[in-house]
């Protein structure tokens, strides 16, 4: 039987199933952050030449746009059905990987799975939440940030039990997930109101040019918090057990912490938009993120941890707010609207990873992670740029 979508009515149980498969996806792209330290250790390389990962597993965002046209067109459900099992498989071979060049292949693999995930999946929330779309994002983020909590835990007691190159165990879980999203989602259509307009209200280079100022005014946002956000979430295990000495379970444990934080700052942040304004919101955001950096640089033992929550709450906010921004905003061809954003998004964070890396190995992490905090008041600015709806 197929699902009804549309209507102002919000749909808590499809939307808690898209959160849900969102979790799935990212609990496994989450890895790679928890076990850099020991593939570092691995294969003996430097900061910079281990944050290139990051980079060439964003690469295949470049082809976001495309993806994008391509489910305007088609049922993009599968997308996120198959996603997590290719996901699953690339990630839980990292362990195996013998050379750095096998990682690379591995994470330009799981790009190309999670672009084909996130492209389509924020346009079904939308479809699913009629009037509420702030708290539908909510949910949906609080999928992706719950898994980036529970993921470094996972990996790391995969680690712990059998071994780096014994996380390969963990496949059969995400191809079990796949199995799972196609009986529950196979039926919630995304596409189909979308393909009967035939495109016919724009194409896809009109539409970028008329959005262009608005995905300016995100990408500006964006790039000055980029350092503060993908240095923490990257470096975060390593800052502790490289630099300050940390066992690997303490290290990635503060990692989950700040994740978890995270998942509550996006659970909440998209409703608070609904009431307060989106414009009101990310403000507060952003002057409240670059002083917790602040303070959690300057602090140490259970002090830092208090101030990693705050931060983590505060810096992952606005992710929620900006998807509901585009989605709003983008009357016509609603998933090619997404994919641009979200090819701004992975790419910014990316290079600031890389430049985190670079800043990490010349200045050390706790340095790096102090300067970020002063780039990051330059997204302040931009938020005045931005109207709400």
């Amino acid at each position: 039987m197929k699902e009804k979508q549309g209507g102002g009515k919000f749909q808590m149980g499809n939307v808690l199933l898209v959160s849900g498969s969102h979790m799935l996806h990212d609990i496994y792209s989450s890895f790679l952050a928890a076990i850099r330290p020991l593939l570092i250790e691995k294969f003996g390389i430097t900061l910079a030449l281990a944050s290139l990962w990051d980079l060439i597993m964003r690469v295949p965002w470049f082809l976001n746009p495309i993806i994008g046209i391509i489910a305007e067109r088609t049922a993009a459900r599968y997308f996120i059905i198959v996603a997590p099992a290719i996901t699953a498989i690339s990630m839980s071979l990292l362990g195996l990987a013998p050379s750095f060049v096998i990682v690379c292949i591995l994470l330009f693999t799981m790009g190309i799975s999670s672009a084909l995930f996130h492209v389509p999946a924020p346009t079904m929330v939308k479809r699913l939440s009629g009037d509420r779309i702030g708290r539908g994002m909510s949910f949906y983020m609080f999928g992706g940030e719950l898994a980036r909590t529970t993921g470094p835990l996972i990996i790391t007691a995969s680690v712990s039990y059998w071994g780096l190159e014994g996380t390969w165990k963990l496949i059969p879980f995400g191809l079990l997930a796949s199995l799972i999203l196609f009986y529950k989602l196979k039926d919630i259509r995304i596409s189909e109101e979308i393909k009967s307009k035939k495109l016919a209200k724009g194409n896809a280079l009109l539409t970028f040019k008329k959005y262009l100022p608005f995905i300016s005014i995100l990408i500006g946002f964006m790039f000055f918090r980029a350092i503060m956000k993908s240095g923490l979430t990257a470096f975060l295990p390593t800052f502790y057990y490289s630099e300050r000495g940390e066992s690997l379970w303490f290290a990635n444990s503060s990692l989950a912490v700040f994740q978890l934080a995270g998942a509550a700052g996006t659970i909440l942040a998209g409703s608070i938009s609904d009431k307060l304004g989106r414009k009101r919101t990310l403000l507060i955001i952003s002057i409240m993120s670059p002083i917790m950096m602040f303070f959690f640089i300057n602090s140490d033992g259970w002090v830092s941890l208090v101030f990693l929550v705050l931060m983590g709450f505060f810096v992952f906010a606005p992710g929620p707010i900006l998807i509901a921004l585009v989605q709003i905003k983008s009357k016509e061809l609603p998933v090619f609207m997404n994919s641009i954003y979200m090819t701004a998004s992975f790419i910014t964070a990316a290079l600031a990873v890389f430049f985190s890396g670079l800043m990490g190995d010349w200045l050390g992490l706790e340095k790096t992670y102090l300067i970020s905090s002063f780039i990051a008041l330059g997204a302040i600015p931009f938020v005045f740029f931005i109207k709400d709806h």
